[in-house]
């Protein structure tokens, strides 16, 4: 008897299980890694264990060092649920078991690929015939796009980076604002960029365009790239887009959007104007389990000419069947990978249009409860303009505010994290959960209530 069945049923069932307990658990994880490392077993056997005793075993040891993110009250961390659609593909592409790099061998994943690149660039308003790799997440995705301007950059300068390398060439200079994600300044290390050139950000940590346009005049004669943001982290800020492209396009800079989860701002009319003007840049990032809630791992690289993309990322071999029309691999740092494509198609084509904007205005729509709810707390302040899904507040001095952050996770109703900004300790919401409901927010502000009335 095949035992693949029997595998499947009882993965099948602890799944259920464990998505029918995220409405209730709390959600902190109850055990630690070395107690669920113990529970699994630290030695290897020595002969096979059935398929389906594997299967148990690894959903009962895990099961109490797992983190309810995929609930509705995980606000640490801007990292999305999974929505059903994408979560029942992204099972299909397991079991279908296709290396999604080639057009010819696998035709199915890449048709799927094709429609769902449409139909992201369409939804954002990008340009027609960009094209999107779907990479591991959001850091890869600035890599990816970061890597295609570098190489662009330089070809206009004279200079073939995948036949010289970059010793000898003129180098390449990266602006970004003080404010950047961290990951824009690791792919940079990646690509052998060095530290980028910070520019000054206002107090919502938006790029200030005049700073912009002195370093862009400061005589440096370096190819440059610029890095603006769709989504401060801790803000959820925006980028003045269509001054800052304009300024950088006149000094012949490559324009870079890190929207992780701000770029679908772009599928909402209610805030859209967020990004007005992001449609001119040269390339784009998203993380597709952020705002659009498909599982791990799916990033978008989208770049608007897709000789750029397949310049920097192309290879031949002899033993590679390319087709003439292009190959997903060809717009992607690998060669070998899942179908990621199916979880985009899969969750744009359950929500529509339609459903894409309610989703992101419920996001927003819930920061901006919080907003509020937090601002009503003795003591408590929220310390930026709530535009998208992203609140900060303190809850007086430093002390105090770690303090409401450490018991929010003691108590367990919702988890929310603490970092710093402006040299001042938060505790920060990030909203960006497809299941997330008023009684979740509701239940997280009574939580929060208690935790500042603790202190």
């Amino acid at each position: 008897m095949d035992p693949e069945p029997g595998a499947l049923d009882r993965a099948c069932a602890h799944a259920v299980d464990w998505l029918d307990s995220l409405p209730d658990r709390p959600v902190p994880p109850r055990a630690s890694v070395a107690g669920v490392a113990d529970a699994l077993g630290r030695e290897l056997p020595d002969g096979p264990t059935d398929p389906a005793d594997v299967v148990d075993l690894l959903a009962t040891a895990s099961e109490p060092g797992l983190t309810a993110m995929p609930a509705g009250r995980f606000f640490g961390f801007v990292i999305g649920g999974t929505h059903p659609a994408a979560l029942a593909a992204d099972w299909l592409v397991s079991a279908w078991d296709q290396n999604a790099g080639l057009r010819t061998v696998t035709p199915a994943a890449t048709a799927v690929e094709d429609v769902a690149e449409a139909w992201v660039v369409d939804l954002l308003g990008l340009p027609a015939g960009a094209a999107v790799g779907f990479v591991t997440g959001g850091t890869m995705a600035n890599f990816t796009c970061l890597a295609a301007g570098r190489d662009a950059v330089l070809r206009r300068a004279g200079w073939d980076v995948a036949a010289r390398g970059l010793v000898g060439s003129p180098g390449v200079r990266v602006l970004v604002g003080e404010e950047r994600h961290d990951s824009v300044d690791l792919v940079l290390r990646y690509l052998g960029l060095g530290e980028p050139e910070p520019v000054a950000a206002d107090d919502q940590g938006r790029v200030v365009v005049d700073a912009l346009r002195a370093a862009l005049e400061d005589g440096d004669p370096r190819p440059t790239v610029v890095s603006l943001q769709a989504g401060n982290v801790h803000s959820g800020a925006f980028d003045p887009f269509a001054e800052a492209i304009t300024v950088a396009h006149e000094h012949g800079a490559w324009v870079h959007v890190d929207g992780a989860f701000g770029l679908f701002a772009g599928a909402s009319a209610s805030y859209r104007h967020l990004v007005r003007g992001y449609e001119d840049a040269d390339s784009w990032a998203s993380d597709a389990h952020k705002t659009l809630n498909v599982p791990y791992d799916c990033g978008l690289a989208i770049v608007r000419d897709p000789a750029d993309l397949r310049a920097a990322m192309s290879m031949v071999g002899p033993y590679l069947i390319q087709d003439a029309a292009g190959d997903p691999f060809e717009k992607v740092p690998e060669l070998s990978r899942r179908n990621r494509a199916a979880t985009v198609w899969a969750v744009l084509r359950a929500l529509g249009r339609s459903g894409v904007e309610e989703l992101v205005d419920r996001m927003a729509g819930h920061a901006a409860t919080f907003a509020t709810g937090i601002a009503a707390l003795p003591g408590a302040e929220v310390l930026h303009d709530v535009v998208f899904t992203q609140v900060c507040a303190s809850f007086g001095d430093d002390d105090r505010t770690r303090g409401v952050v450490a018991r929010m996770l003691e108590d367990g109703t919702a988890w929310t994290s603490g970092s710093t900004w402006h040299d001042r300790a938060v505790l920060r919401l990030s909203v960006s959960n497809w299941s997330t409901s008023d009684d979740d927010v509701a239940r997280t502000l009574d939580a929060l209530g208690r935790a500042a009335a603790t202190g």
